[in-house]
């Protein structure tokens, strides 16, 4: 790993900027002859807009509407909570901070920064053009709303609000411009909102020593006027080394022979530390990373139908469980919500229902109806929990959120499932469901079946009895009832492969590979089962076929995990190397439409080489998901078994990992020299059964020993240790 990232300046827009976080205050480093910051707070929610879920409908009365086409009836049954005039905002959103602007003296001005991840110190270098130079020190404390900038030259400081940029625009919805105060040492203001906490940014100059502070709450001004003054950043910047320490002794270690994956997982990881922060807000689209010349695209909330996902995979890799732990409480809060919810739509008791997009109250943002009744996303956050249930091996996280989200998600799509006529005689379907995103919320964009549907309810009927035998609850027939009498996926014609829905093949470049989610999130087939892999293998052509150009930047690292599942290591190479060169920008900023046109990614327009009318659109999913990516080509987890080094892309003759963990709570690393395997190295965390696919042929010697197979199982101890070479 390159503990120093280098940026060349000038960097000339908010999303270009290099980025320090910590989960609740982030920070954006840009600028040209000036220095910028540009500073969000996460958390700070104009609440207002946000909608109960389904208010004014149900599922028997949506099918009803859809199966009549009685659009107006769908409208109105998804119609935002606010009304147009009335001062009140269409969806809840999230509200950028603002930023400061540091001028040096002599003419100095930044012309390279190198921030050094392990210890997230950003070193700006500044010169005047004439010989004379400087340094500026950015640094931020990880468990404190403070940051702060050394140098010796800063000749003045300014600090803008959002409200210069998006004023008219939050004026028109009832706020009122924030209040300001400054003088030579220091400045600031406070944004109030109409109901909601207000957010102050404070700075204040102590010799050489620049301090910025945010408070977000009901005494913000007085508090960040404060803390900027009297904060103890020695102690602070002494907490802050050991929380980096620590950090980078739990994650892995990756020495990988491709320039841009190496870039990808360093700056995937670092960024990981500052946007899942244990003990801060739990981690939306952007994180705390939020722009201030204008509103943050689709309100920085909480997007469950991928993009949450994203953010948090690679904590399982990584060995930073503890970062779910902001999501996790979140989530809990909500239960009785989720209860509410399906209540309401499914008219059961026991089942819970979680809409796709929402803010941290839960509330629905928007009014996406196809989104809002996606009942995969309740499945997919209960996956995540197993998840992390089987890389802790934790009973505690299995039976007090894992459990109830399983079994919650299941009871809802018991009650949308009904018994039709098939080939063999009865089996269960879904007669009305969607495919994230495709066909936006048009009345054509859902069916019967949808092959994403059917893989979220079997990923819970196939997961429920070993949840169930693992605590000690009862069996219900009902999983064994679904898991033999509901398809898989649906299957296509005339193709033949995997079909969005009942009649609907996929049959255009689409962001959202859902209909592959068999293959992965779900991971309900095995695409190399006999029983599966024509039916992939011309699933996986047609979607080559049909291509990117309009992907975005979040679905590409998501499509070079399908071709890892599906032994395609070289184009999962290729995707990820294409991700980099198209959607992030000249900062390494990662965004959601290509920086460019005609590239086969999803831009906001082109007009002869114009830039984009859309403008920059920053999301962090992408960026994390590249590293989940990455661990895919790495090792995958099978079931119960761990695949070490599945296939190696071609040119890939010597790296080395150590460190990633895997289901099972192991630790796995591995050497590969002159394009070969010489070892695996296994540490066993939690004394699990350990069934490995070592990547070393026939047999292998095993600490010392020989064993035949392919696949090495053994019982093992809390850490035990294994070292496998070729026999």
């Amino acid at each position: 790993m390159k503990e120093a990232m280098v940026w060349h300046f000038p960097l000339p827009r908010t999303h270009t900027g290099i980025l320090l976080g910590n989960g609740t205050q982030g920070l954006m480093v840009w600028g040209g002859e000036r220095l910028h910051v540009t500073v969000g707070r996460a958390g700070f929610w104009d609440h207002r807009g946000g909608v109960d879920f389904t208010a004014r409908t149900d599922f028997v009365r949506l099918r009803a509407m859809l199966e009549a086409g009685d659009e107006a009836g769908v409208r109105a049954a998804f119609a935002r909570g606010g009304e147009k005039g009335d001062s009140v905002p269409d969806r809840s959103r999230q509200i950028g901070c603002g930023r400061i602007e540091i001028a040096f003296s002599g003419g100095l001005a930044p012309v390279r920064g190198e921030l050094d991840i392990r210890t997230a110190t950003l070193v700006i270098f500044l010169a005047d053009g004439s010989g004379g130079a400087a340094t500026a020190t950015v640094r931020q404390a990880m468990d404190e709303e403070i940051a702060w900038i050394d140098c010796e030259c800063i000749e003045s400081v300014t600090a803008i609000p959002t409200w210069e940029y998006v004023g008219a625009e939050l004026a028109e919805t009832g706020c009122v411009p924030p209040e300001r105060w400054g003088d030579a040492r220091g400045g600031g203001f406070c944004q109030t909102l109409p109901a909601d906490d207000p957010l102050a940014l404070a700075w204040a100059w102590r010799g050489s020593r620049v301090v910025l502070a945010t408070v977000l709450g009901p005494e913000a001004a007085c508090a960040a006027k404060a803390l900027a003054a009297d904060a103890d950043v020695e102690a602070a910047a002494a907490r802050a080394r050991a929380w980096w320490r620590q950090y980078w002794s739990d994650v892995p270690e990756l020495e990988l022979p491709d320039a841009a994956l190496q870039h990808a997982w360093d700056y995937g990881v670092y960024k990981q530390a500052g946007l899942t922060t244990p003990g801060a807000v739990p981690a939306t689209l952007q994180g705390p990373w939020m722009e201030e010349y204008q509103i943050p695209p689709w309100s920085n909330d909480y997007h469950f139908n991928i993009n949450v996902q994203c953010i948090y995979w690679p904590a399982f890799s990584t060995n930073r469980l503890g970062h779910f732990q902001p999501l996790w409480d979140m989530v809990a809060s909500w239960l009785p919500r989720l209860r509410e919810n399906a209540s309401r739509f499914f008219g059961v008791e026991g089942a819970l229902m979680l809409p796709h997009a929402v803010d941290d109250r839960c509330k629905v943002v928007g009014a996406f109806w196809t989104g809002t009744i996606d009942h995969a996303c309740t499945a997919w956050v209960a996956q995540m929990a197993w998840l992390h249930y089987r890389y802790s091996m934790d009973e505690g996280i299995l039976r007090t959120l894992a459990w109830p989200m399983l079994t919650g998600a299941f009871n809802g799509f018991w009650a949308m499932l009904e018994e039709v006529d098939g080939p063999g005689g009865k089996r269960y379907s879904l007669p009305v469901s969607v495919s994230p995103e495709f066909g936006g919320a048009g009345m054509d964009a859902w069916g019967r079946d949808a092959s994403f549907q059917l893989a979220a309810c079997h990923f819970l009927v196939e997961t429920l009895p070993r949840a169930a035998r693992i605590l000690g609850e009862a069996e219900d027939p009902r999983w064994d009832r679904v898991r033999s009498g509901l398809p898989q996926y649906t299957i296509s014609t005339p193709r033949r492969g995997i079909a969005l829905w009942e009649g609907r093949d996929f049959d255009e470049s689409h962001r959202h590979h859902s209909h592959l989610a068999a293959i992965y999130p779900f991971r309900t087939i095995d695409p190399a089962d006999p029983a599966h892999w024509e039916v992939v293998a011309r699933s996986i052509e047609n979607w080559t076929a049909l291509g990117a150009g309009a992907w975005t930047g979040w679905c590409v690292p998501w499509a070079s995990i399908l071709c890892s599942r599906c032994g395609l290591a070289d184009a999962a190479v290729v995707w990820l190397r294409w991700w980099k060169q198209v959607f992030t920008n000249i900062g390494h900023g990662t965004l959601h439409d290509a920086d460019f046109a005609g590239a086969g990614g999803l831009h906001g327009g082109m007009s002869l080489g114009q830039a984009s009318k859309r403008g920059e659109i920053a999301q962090m999913d992408a960026g994390l998901g590249a590293v989940t990516a990455i661990v895919e080509l790495l090792v995958q987890c099978r079931g119960d078994e761990i695949d070490v080094l599945p296939q190696l892309p071609r040119g890939w003759r010597e790296l080395r990992f150590d460190g990633i963990r895997t289901e099972g709570a192991f630790l796995i690393g591995a050497t590969v020299a002159a394009g070969r395997v010489a070892e695996v190295r296994v540490k066993s965390l939690a004394g699990a059964p350990l069934k490995l696919a070592h990547g070393l042929g026939e047999g292998a010697i095993v600490n010392g020993e020989r064993v035949e197979g392919r696949v090495f199982s053994s019982g093992t101890e809390p850490g035990g240790e294994f070292v496998l070479r070729p026999a």
